[in-house]
């Protein structure tokens, strides 16, 4: 898995972001991998393939974050 990680709000997820879920009371949270985005702006929702390796429809909701590896923000490009 990723160890150095940066949590952000599920807005601007993309095919292939991981998705985290607050676990309940007592679990660990659940992950899975965003294969498609699916709905319109303002209701997008995903397909996700969860670590327990089934795929489910999610709706974004509290508790909800994209995690990305370290250093894996917005590129930049050098000025020659």
């Amino acid at each position: 898995m990723m160890s150095a990680k940066a949590a952000t709000p599920t807005s601007g997820a993309q095919i292939n972001d991981w998705l985290e879920v607050k676990g309940l009371p007592g679990r660990a949270p659940r992950r899975g991998q965003i294969v498609e985005v699916l709905g319109p702006a303002g209701h997008v929702h995903f397909r996700v393939r969860w670590d327990e390796r089934h795929e489910s429809l999610f709706y974004p909701s509290e508790g909800a974050a994209i995690v990305r590896p370290a250093g894996n923000g917005p590129r930049r490009t050098r000025r020659p």
